[in-house]
């Protein structure tokens, strides 16, 4: 009997499924290749489903005789080791980002003297409304927890962008650009004590009360999905820290990032080296220990960030504290620097991952922003967070908006700058 491979993410289930499966069967044995997590992240969304209970899904379809996994999201990989006698796939590819691929497998198939089986695409199924269907139910405070850890398993970098309210937690939630052969999207929330304040119109000095920031942590909570760190600052006291952490554990917050300071906060990038004052190692130590003991799940991740550099210290102190700092319990490092060359991070990075080579690396380029996401991820990056740019970007739009009415005596002028109120209805779900 012939074999025919199939192609399938299988995340979600729908009637054009069945129908190819069921044509899939018609011509011989049907061998799906089940897409892993990281081949499905490097060009889309990571999957609601792990591949493990994806897999679990479709071994049990009728019709499906034998699930491998395909890991890479191009065919060709697992078409030269199956060699099956075709493949089958919706004649949707003929245009659009996967023509060239389709391209591709038919060459392979003709060297390999196989068939390509086109069916026509299943009518009334569109697979990116039944995602947006999906993700307008929303997640649970469990499933956005593990999330994080889950991209760090299958992705080189995870991207990472500020949220300050739950409006721009949808923008990071929604936007997506066309990419090779899928979309580029953020991975992620930040939820910035420097934004958050700011946004209140407040200055950014450490909240004594959580429940301040807890409040549109919430907003943000309500309308997204995507997983969230938290900036924690110092952490305060280690019972003050174990408190914070186990309410964000408890909303499905998936990390927290303290920093080695100590003594009134100054932001990082506008204070002087002086006004920087480190933590003592052993104490900031003992935080972090306090802080594994008290959370619940194991999915949870403490982040350490180092401020060495920031207080005109060197690259061998941010080591020594990393290195204590990770052998005391943190589940990843993240090193910030004011300096635009970025070179005394790169000499962090270098460093650091000859002693840890699996420890998720945190970067924030907001000084040394001229590098790309793909250079820092060379530098040894696991993640990168673009920490206040909605912030700073709304700022100056609003501006120009009221200065634009003031200017003009009326808003007709102004229109240029603001959103238009159809593309509101559409943004917030439940409004139309």
């Amino acid at each position: 009997m012939k074999t025919i491979y199939l192609g399938l993410r299988g995340d979600i289930i729908h009637p054009g499924i069945i129908n190819i499966i069921r044509e899939a069967g018609k011509h011989g044995r049907v061998l799906v290749g089940l897409l892993t997590d990281s081949a499905i992240a490097s060009h889309k969304r990571l999957p609601y489903l792990n591949y493990e209970q994806r897999l679990a899904v479709v071994e049990n379809i009728k019709g499906v005789d034998q699930v491998v996994a395909q890991e890479e999201w191009s065919y060709i990989p697992n078409l030269k080791k199956h060699r099956p006698d075709a493949i089958i796939h919706g004649d949707d590819w003929k245009t659009g980002p996967l023509a060239r691929e389709r391209e591709e497998v038919m060459a392979l198939m003709g060297e390999l003297g196989g068939e390509v089986i086109e069916i026509p695409y299943t009518q009334g199924v569109n697979s990116s409304a039944l995602q947006e269907a999906v993700r307008s139910i929303g997640t649970t405070p469990d499933i956005r927890l593990r999330t994080l850890r889950r991209l760090l398993d299958v992705k080189p970098l995870t991207r990472i962008m500020e949220a300050h309210s739950g409006l721009s937690g949808l923008i990071v939630e929604t936007l997506e650009i066309p990419a090779d052969q899928g979309v580029r999207s953020f991975d992620g929330i930040w939820s910035s004590s420097l934004t958050d304040s700011t946004s209140k119109g407040k200055p950014d000095i450490e909240a004594v009360d959580l429940t301040t920031r807890l409040q549109e942590l919430t907003n943000i909570l309500e309308c997204t999905t995507k997983p969230i760190i938290f900036d924690g600052d110092t952490g305060g006291l280690p019972e003050h820290f174990c408190f914070t952490l186990r309410t964000l554990e408890r909303n499905g917050v998936s990390a927290v990032i303290i920093e080695d300071k100590t003594g009134l906060k100054k932001n990082s990038l506008l204070g002087t080296e002086a006004e920087q004052r480190l933590a003592p190692i052993d104490g900031f130590c003992e935080k972090i220990r306090a802080g594994k003991q008290a959370q619940v799940t194991r999915e949870f991740m403490i982040i350490a960030r180092l401020e060495s550099l920031i207080a005109g210290k060197t690259v061998e102190d941010a080591l020594e504290r990393a290195l204590a700092y990770v052998k005391a319990g943190a589940d990843g490092i993240m090193i910030h620097s004011k300096e635009q060359s970025g070179e005394d991070i790169r000499a962090f990075c270098a460093r650091f991952r000859r002693e840890y080579a699996k420890v998720p690396l945190v970067l924030v380029p907001t000084a040394y922003n001229q590098y790309t996401e793909d250079e820092l991820c060379q530098w040894g990056a696991n993640i990168v967070i673009h920490a206040n740019h909605l912030l700073r970007a709304s700022y100056p739009a609003m501006v120009k908006a009221a200065r634009s009415i003031l200017e003009h005596g009326r808003s007709l002028e102004a229109g240029e700058f603001c959103m238009p109120i159809k593309e509101i209805l559409d943004l917030i779900p439940g409004t139309r």
